[in-house]
């Protein structure tokens, strides 16, 4: 699944959208103290109070919203499991029976509370759907646009919203002209911070493939395993977060521990020029070769491809591993790098990283920024020392 795939997706939850279709809504509410299903409720979308259609909308829209592989991960189902969540959600996708597909969630709620206690009351909402994507590309020269033809992709999305109790107010009373003590006590739902939830099926090449999922998480780099693995049967999948310290570890093996900003940098440039000039779909990976050229024009010294491949097989145990080129490294372009020390905390991005060196001065280590400017503190210009 591509980053504009899901942009696609995400951007069709709009109320009186003309390329999305929700056809029912069914929320469950669970109550953290004996968690079961104290309520559920099952509605045509379309009879929704528009209040709570644009709350809902919102809601579906933030579960959506994140970088692949921190927020968003598509995964494969498991080949072998018992009571297939994959079944499940493919029989829930193609029939047309309302009441069909509302025992078939409901059945996945009682996955999703065998074995897990929820710490507050919780609110799981399903809808099933169909959103259009465009058979072909537009073509700004034809009459006809890409989106005179369309496919109708029918759909399941979860989203798993926790609850929080209102907080005691003092209210004034404009008839009464008085003030009043206000304790509400009905949950209020946190539809605008999903927990987790997923998008099924996945799309790979603008086509569905129900033999993959969405899963969604409410914290970068932090999916829920056991949700992943038990409720949803799919594979574990790698975040950003863990293919980043296997490069970093593959990198301290093959260079040493130490390595200047101005190789760092240069090692950081390599990588967003792979990310920039790849031209075909899937996203571009690194393998062992591909981090050996990498470190050797980066400066990096007595590299080889032995040791890279080495590095793999002792970092990751697959010398074969390919990690994902967007995933190994910070943002290029923002300020993503954080440098702490004990005086200050400074933030810089990688392509400006060949700016810092740490210096050694009258026996003291330094941090040496280069500025092409004066810098200003608290509205005073910095007179500049002579070293």
């Amino acid at each position: 699944m591509m980053k504009k795939e899901v942009a696609h997706i995400r951007k069709q939850f709009k109320l009186d959208h003309d390329l999305m279709n929700i056809f029912d809504i069914l929320n469950v509410y669970i109550m953290k103290d004996s968690n079961e299903i104290y309520h559920w409720e099952r509605l045509p979308f379309g009879l929704v109070d528009r209040e709570k259609q644009e709350l809902h909308m919102g809601n579906f829209k933030k579960l959506l919203t994140g970088e692949l592989d921190q927020k968003l991960f598509e995964l494969k189902f498991q080949e072998e499991a018992e009571d297939p969540t994959r079944v499940l959600l493919h029989q829930g996708l193609v029939t047309g029976d309302p009441d069909e597909w509302q025992d078939l969630m409901l059945h996945l709620v009682d996955k999703m509370l065998a074995d897990t206690r929820y710490e507050k009351d919780t609110v799981i909402t399903f809808v099933r759907g169909q959103y259009y994507r465009p058979t072909k590309a537009r073509n700004e020269e034809a009459e006809e646009t890409g989106k005179d033809e369309m496919f109708a992709h029918p759909f399941i999305l979860c989203s798993v919203n926790s609850t929080e109790q209102q907080r005691k107010t003092l209210l004034f009373d404009y008839v009464e002209r008085e003030f009043k003590y206000n304790v509400m006590v009905d949950p209020i739902i946190k539809l605008s911070s999903p927990e987790q939830g997923f998008f099924y099926p996945s799309v790979t090449d603008n086509s569905s493939d129900v033999n993959r999922i969405l899963y969604c998480t409410g914290r970068a780099n932090d999916p829920d395993l056991h949700f992943i693995e038990q409720v949803l049967n799919a594979e574990k999948s790698i975040t950003a977060q863990e293919e980043r310290v296997y490069f970093e570890d593959i990198v301290k093996e093959v260079a040493g521990e130490e390595l200047d900003a101005a190789t760092l940098s240069n090692v950081y440039e390599e990588i967003y020029q792979v990310i920039e000039t790849h031209e075909e779909e899937e996203p571009p990976t690194l393998d062992y070769k591909d981090v050996e050229r990498v470190l050797s024009v980066s400066g990096v010294e007595n590299v080889t491809s032995e040791k890279v491949e080495r590095a793999f097989h002792n970092i990751i145990d697959d010398r074969y591993y390919e990690m994902k080129a967007s995933s190994v490294m910070p943002k290029f372009t923002s300020k993503s790098i954080k440098i702490d020390t004990k005086v200050a905390t400074i933030s810089i991005s990688p392509q400006d990283l060949k700016y810092v060196k740490q210096v050694n001065f009258q026996g003291r280590r330094c941090l040496m920024i280069e500025v092409d400017e004066d810098v200003m503190v608290e509205g005073f210009t910095l007179s500049t020392e002579t070293l």
